[in-house]
């Protein structure tokens, strides 16, 4: 009796700390159930997505398929890294292709080639495909081709497959008129009037990984891309002629498909050389030295790779409120500031700079300056600080402007935004290789040379020859005679992904198992003799 009193005690003061512990309550609804199903039914009344009859054969191998994903992902990446097969280099073309990053990637069978921009702020990998509206594909339209771009058709490729409007990755599946039909797909992206539709489809990217094992270099990977049979704005004036690979959060990007078929980490790196090349890798977590700061949620979702930066400095000096979000954004060329916190560091660098102010004709930004062509200008140092004393230096915070005697001057690269997010662009990337790493939703930085990881060689944390590089862009896409700069923000938005689960949420789960667990060691007591 006085065991039971006891027993009956534990359970009460048990139950106690659960509830001051957390007060949440959820229901549990399986995957197939009615509740549900009854989410994705049309105005037609036709279910999208695949929806087996529970317990038939249909649903067990549903559920085995999902299991059979998970447990890939337990038993870790079967490659360190992954690459385009046709390398791992990036190029830039300056102005003649909006100054973003660019790469070769193959796709289908037999595999094309195209020369795609790369976006970490969308998800979408895009080409031309049986072109209604699409840039002009030819080499003699661009100074910077000795090639051709390709156009891609399905019905060319043996390993393509429309996506049905009853995929679940199909975001306009419910506006079809038939659940079988193929899915289309519309992408606006943040510059103005700049947009991409047409349909997507399943079909294989060529990839090659960093193993010594020639046997097992090759990777096909399966994937869904946008058949782009439109594009307008910006991608039909040179910017992404070709395609764009989205590298955002989204489920339907590239990093999402290749960490979901469990073949690299869910992670990749971008890597921005002064001379306009670089390196990505799927795959890639940085080095244990590297610095890194958390992603932020955006209405309590991971949608796309924001930080917080808690100050801005110029040269030793930290400036008071100028801390702000920031998209970190490959896609976008330059860097924009909120307006406010934009208007505090401009001013701040013009107090410190030892050149005389000009303006120049056709260049977006604002602030810039007269220089010899005889010696290099002595610019201010720029620095983002981040949590915890961790601190990212902007190796080219200006942009040269050169003449018919070498440069003329150069301007402060960054512009104003509405809004309070800003973006940390292209621009201020370089010098650095910068791991996106979507597994522990953090950014991660250190300063590289863009080495090639695949031969078994480390990037470097310190710039080549030991000293540290140099402040201002010498790159052949910063020196085009005569040209203009444009600043293309092709980034664009991305699907919803759940947000972590609270902490609340988490003591309430823990609490619950506890008491279930100490309810099942005590059932032999109260069962009847």
């Amino acid at each position: 009796m006085a065991t039971r009193s006891l027993v009956s005690l534990s359970v009460a003061f048990l139950f106690v700390e659960c509830v001051l512990a957390a007060t949440y309550s959820s229901r549990l609804i399986h995957r197939f159930s009615e509740d549900v199903k009854a989410l994705r039914v049309s105005r037609n009344g036709e279910v999208f997505g695949s929806w087996p009859e529970r317990r038939s054969l249909g649903y067990y191998q549903m559920l085995v398929n999902s299991d059979v994903q998970r447990q890939k992902m337990k038993l870790g990446p079967q490659y360190q890294f992954l690459f385009p097969s046709e390398g791992s280099k990036t190029m830039s073309f300056g102005n003649d292709f909006g100054w973003l990053h660019y790469t070769w990637v193959d796709i289908g069978t037999p595999n094309i080639s195209f020369l795609v921009a790369l976006d970490a702020g969308s998800d979408l990998l895009w080409v031309p495909c049986d072109c209604i509206q699409c840039a002009p594909l030819s080499a003699s339209n661009y100074n910077s081709l000795d090639r051709d771009l390709n156009e891609y058709s399905p019905s060319g490729s043996s390993t393509s497959k429309h996506l049905s409007c009853s995929h679940q990755l199909c975001e306009l599946g419910p506006n079809c008129k038939s659940a079988k039909q193929p899915c289309p797909y519309t992408v606006n992206y943040f510059s103005e009037d700049t947009s991409s539709s047409g349909l997507l489809v399943e079909d294989t990217l060529h990839l090659a990984s960093g193993s010594d094992d020639a046997s097992n270099n090759s990777v096909q990977a399966p994937v869904i891309i946008g058949c782009g049979r439109k594009q307008s704005g910006g991608y039909l004036d040179g910017v992404a002629p070709d395609g764009l690979m989205g590298l955002g959060l989204g489920e339907i990007s590239v990093p999402s498909f290749l960490a979901k078929a469990g073949l690299v980490r869910n992670s990749f790196s971008l890597c921005f050389d002064e001379d306009g090349s670089g390196r990505i890798f799927f795959g890639d977590q940085g080095v244990p030295t590297q610095q890194t700061t958390p992603f932020l949620p955006s209405d309590g979702k991971y949608t796309t790779y924001i930080v917080g930066v808690e100050a801005c400095c110029i040269g030793n000096s930290s400036i008071e409120k100028t801390g702000f979000k920031a998209l970190v954004d490959s896609g976008t060329s330059f860097t924009f500031l909120p307006s406010e916190v934009y208007e505090t560091v401009v001013k701040e660098f013009d107090r410190r700079v030892n050149a005389t102010s000009t303006s120049y004709e056709g260049y977006p930004w604002k602030y810039c300056y007269k220089s010899s062509s005889e010696k290099s200008p002595k610019v201010p140092s720029m620095t983002l600080a981040f949590a915890l004393n961790n601190s990212f230096v902007v190796h080219n915070p200006v942009f040269l402007i050169y003449g018919n005697q070498g440069v003329v001057g150069f301007c402060l690269a960054i512009q104003p935004t509405d809004g309070d997010i800003g973006t940390i662009g292209q621009n201020f990337m370089t010098g650095y290789r910068m791991v996106f790493d979507r597994e522990n939703l953090k950014l991660g930085w250190s300063s590289s040379n863009c080495q090639d990881l695949s031969d078994g060689k480390r990037m470097p944390l310190t710039p080549p020859n030991g000293g540290p590089p140099n402040p201002l862009p010498t790159t052949a896409q910063q020196s085009t005679h005569g040209g203009h700069a444009v600043a293309p923000a092709v980034a664009g938005r991305t699907p919803s992904k759940p947000s972590a689960a609270s902490t609340e949420q988490i003591l309430s789960q823990l609490c619950l198992v506890k008491l279930l667990l100490l309810l099942l060691l005590l059932h032999p007591l109260f069962s009847p003799v």
